[in-house]
């Protein structure tokens, strides 16, 4: 301390006032930095709101980005649940148009199993009335001859021959339906 008085006495320069050149210099430095940041400052301003306007742009960007991913998930969820309800659609009209299908086809074979076996019994019934007679005839010949060796006489008139056939053969209807009857009670 004593310094600093010594030095205020001889004439120098105050400690709290600096020298002129000093100020000097600090004064032409100080404007230079003033004049780079107001030459630098508003294009180094300008760079930093163009990326910021960019960062918010892309992000803009993304946000809609995102909203329509969004939009496009929430669509492909809908056609995906109406395809699915259209597949559910066609497996039950698959369905039902099969059991019509097997109806139909149950219907057609039962009518044609109902022809085919009214065919069969008319077929039958036809048979058995030619084998019956077939079987009346032979009888009815058999018949004709042993009552022409039982008689002794011939029985070669037609009209004679078809009377003792038919009476023989009425006799053995009659028989047959009386034991028949008898036998049901």
């Amino acid at each position: 301390m004593s310094a600093i008085i010594t030095a205020a006495e001889e004439g120098q320069q105050s400690l709290l006032l600096p020298a002129t050149y000093d100020i000097v210099w600090s004064l032409v430095c100080a404007v230079v930095i003033a004049v780079v940041f107001i030459k630098v400052l508003p294009k180094f301003l300008k760079v930093l709101d163009e990326r910021t306007a960019k960062i918010e742009g892309g992000l803009e960007h993304a946000a809609d980005a995102q909203a329509e991913a969004q939009q496009l998930l929430e669509e492909y969820k809908q056609q995906l649940a109406e395809a699915r309800a259209e597949a559910a659609r066609i497996r039950d009209d698959a369905r039902t148009e099969g059991a019509a299908i097997v109806a139909e086809l149950r219907e057609k074979a039962q009518s044609d199993a109902s022809r085919i076996l009214e065919t069969a019994q008319r077929q039958i019934e036809a048979e058995r009335q030619q084998a019956a007679e077939s079987l009346r005839q032979d009888v009815g010949d058999l018949a004709v001859e042993l009552a022409s060796r039982i008689v002794g006489e011939s029985l070669s008139d037609q009209a004679r021959q078809t009377r003792v056939v038919d009476r023989f053969l009425d006799e053995l209807e009659t028989e047959a339906s009386t034991i028949s009857s008898e036998s049901g009670r």
